[in-house]
């Protein structure tokens, strides 16, 4: 059998991939050791810069079947026929970690799904909870750095969370679920994955339909304890994600879809865009739409998973956003992320293209040259400017009939910075959800409150607790009990 010959990065044959060039048995190395040279100069460069949120992840490929037709609300071309399959890849990630972070944070989960449409590549950047701890992004750099390492000693700070937490009370929505029992998920096969934000479809009348994503996960909901996180293996779920996928039980989520009308919205007693909060399922019925199923491993985490760019921005015909203030921020922070860190044309490598014809007119910049999918390299001798003189000669035109309806303000909405108000019901979701536990969640709930807000600063503790009594007394008062008895 012909062993393929070992090559530089050129192509050039490797003659000897053990031994430097030296000066003698014991002597220095000479200046002519290209290819040693070339070695180390790949490996000082192989890192790239990790995520600044999301950093751990893991990811995997499968499919997305639609067991209902959409066609009645989006122009979307994946969500149009029962049983049409669509390739797709799938992220999930802790939060606030690094990459050296543990599988099993008190985090939430990244759950990103790049859906590869016929129309362009569908990205649905989602959490594993419902809501999120902000609903402005203007907060946002703020709330990453109260989570993070503190500055000097580069070891969690609960007392800077909760910090945070005590000066926004539009988190105690979030913030109570990940201190819930539902905190750390055992697996990433065993939790639900959420779109959180109110995205917009529109069908082919013109009509447009505020809806959100749900993917409830067919293996049930499995969670630990802090005390079973504290002896699980650091890479333990991304361990169960390939181990199950290599034998075959492919994990599976059921996806569902709330829908809200435009005249809904505007009357409705809760603001629809607003991050922090729910839509009521009683008044806004969960829709089953699909089956998500992952079924193939990734070859190479770090040209793969690793490399993976997920963006809101990634949208297709049929799809748009909302005035969702944390949504519009997402619109440009991801984008950005990914051409800082990867590069300007990180949608040309191979996870990231999409499987359709891509044709544009962006040229150059670092990496320009990668073929797309079925498709030569978008780099060529072509026009690279719009219009030009070329359109009858094939250049890409676009295509008005893919136009999102017009979007109506407010009447006489005035342009300005808009704060919160002050009967701004930030207690009552987050009521309903701690009076749903059982006498053990309870339990578990606040006693993981009061281990790290025991050590946060006496005024953030009475500020918190205050919180507490207005989503409920009794929330409240178990929290301040374990205080006491944690001294």
């Amino acid at each position: 059998m012909n062993k393929p010959t070992l090559t530089t990065a050129t192509g050039s044959p490797v003659a000897d991939d053990d031994n430097s060039i030296s000066i003698g048995d014991r002597g220095a190395l000479t200046f002519d050791n290209h290819y040693t040279f070339e070695k180390l100069a790949h490996l000082n460069r192989e890192r790239i810069p990790e995520r600044v949120v999301h950093a751990r992840g893991t990811g995997a490929y499968g499919t997305f079947t639609v067991s209902k037709s959409l066609s009645d609300y989006t122009i979307a071309s994946f969500l149009q026929d029962e049983e049409k399959q669509t390739e797709v890849f799938v992220r999930f990630s802790t939060v606030g970690g690094g990459q050296d972070s543990s599988d099993y944070a008190r985090d939430p989960r990244g759950f990103a799904i790049k859906f590869y449409t016929e129309q362009g590549n569908y990205d649905m950047v989602g959490n594993n909870t419902p809501v999120f701890f902000l609903r402005d992004p203007i907060k946002f750099p703020d709330f990453v750095h109260s989570q993070k390492k503190n500055p000097r000693t580069n070891l969690p700070d609960p007392a800077a969370m909760f910090e945070f937490w005590a000066n926004h009370p539009q988190s105690l929505h979030q913030m109570t679920i990940l201190m819930s029992d539902r905190g750390i998920p055992a697996t990433l096969r065993h939790m639900h994955g959420f779109g959180s934000h109110t995205f917009s479809f529109w069908n082919d009348k013109g009509e447009r339909f505020w809806m959100k994503w749900h993917f409830k996960s067919n293996q049930g909901i499995k969670c630990l304890t802090n005390e079973e996180a504290a002896q699980a293996s650091p890479f333990g779920a991304q361990q169960d994600l390939v181990e199950a996928i290599d034998r075959g039980d492919f994990p599976s989520w059921t996806a569902k879809i709330q829908i809200m009308t435009e005249e809904e919205a505007k009357n409705y007693h809760i603001n629809p865009f607003d991050l922090t909060k729910i839509w009521p399922h009683a008044d806004f019925p969960l829709i089953e739409v699909g089956q998500l199923e992952l079924n193939r491993n990734v070859e190479n985490y770090f040209a793969e998973t690793e490399q993976a760019c997920f963006a809101p921005s990634n949208l297709v015909p049929g799809i748009g956003a909302s005035p969702d203030k944390m949504l519009q921020g997402r619109l440009l922070a991801y984008q950005d992320a990914h051409r800082y860190r990867v590069g300007v044309n990180a949608n040309q490598l191979p996870v990231n293209a999409a499987k359709c014809p891509v044709n544009h007119y962006q040229r150059d910049g670092a990496m320009a040259g990668c073929p797309v999918h079925g498709q030569s390299s978008i780099q060529s001798s072509e026009v690279n400017f719009y219009p030009n003189d070329q359109i009858n000669e094939g250049a890409p035109v676009p295509q008005p009939s893919v136009a999102e309806p017009p979007m109506p303000i407010l009447e006489n909405a005035w342009i300005k910075r808009h704060g919160v108000a002050n009967d701004e019901d930030h207690y009552s979701q987050a009521g309903d959800l701690f009076r749903l536990m059982n006498e053990s969640q309870k339990q578990q709930l606040t006693t993981t409150i009061a281990e790290g807000l025991v050590q946060a600063e006496a005024s953030v503790q009475q500020r918190m607790l205050e919180q507490f009594k207005k989503i409920d007394p009794d929330y409240a008062n178990r929290i301040a009990a374990n205080m006491r008895t944690l001294g």
